[in-house]
């Protein structure tokens, strides 16, 4: 069975993402098909979703015009997994805590946009993040970081107490840019782990 994975490629490491998850999906002997979503209609067709960084008012504003959002929150609702990163993670949370911002309320998250500074403030960090087994080479730029979480949200990994990788359902969300390594094990974490989970449960 082959695996259908959507990157939602209206902005952000489009093809660096799909890498990613073709290389994880080869580690688990899994085929997979990666389609390049800018339009509504394809997403009700994969298994798993990634909304990538970008500029968040900019990527809420075009999922909101191209009918995109509604099934992104389907898609979650029907408990798909999908990973949120970085621009991804704010606009799924439930509160970008910036009007501009149409947010798809699918992470019960309140998240603060550029906490870590601008562009020349970006920085790497080795994170220990629950679900793997050695620390993670994580790529922050120009990114957010989560104020608060409900209840229902598993904390991944922090910086200096501050949540930076959180877990709800079948939502992974990241404040950094784990696309720009050649680890994929935040993609292996969110997608490929979930779907053996949900297929060992049947």
């Amino acid at each position: 069975m082959t695996l259908t994975a959507g990157v939602v490629a209206v902005q952000g490491d489009v093809s660096e993402h799909a890498d990613a998850i073709e290389r994880a999906a080869r580690a688990h002997g899994q085929e997979s098909e990666v389609l390049e979503i800018r339009e509504s209609g394809l997403i009700p067709d994969c298994d798993v979703l990634l909304l990538p960084g970008g500029e968040s008012t900019t990527i809420s504003r075009l999922l909101q015009r191209t009918g995109m959002a509604e099934e992104i929150i389907d898609h979650v609702e029907a408990g798909k997994p999908m990973l949120a990163t970085c621009a991804g993670l704010i606009v799924a949370s439930m509160d970008a805590q910036d009007d501009r911002v149409e947010t798809l309320n699918v992470l019960d998250a309140t998240i603060e946009r550029n906490a870590f500074g601008r562009q020349k403030d970006s920085f790497e960090a080795l994170l220990e993040i629950a679900g793997l087994d050695e620390p993670f080479p994580a790529v922050f730029i120009r990114a957010p970081v989560i104020d608060s979480v409900g209840e229902d949200v598993e904390v991944l990994a922090s910086v200096d107490d501050r949540p930076v990788a959180v877990k709800q359902g079948p939502i992974v969300g990241t404040s950094f840019h784990p696309e720009l390594t050649d680890d994929s094990r935040i993609h292996d974490l969110a997608f490929f782990e979930t779907v053996a989970v949900e297929e060992s449960q049947r």
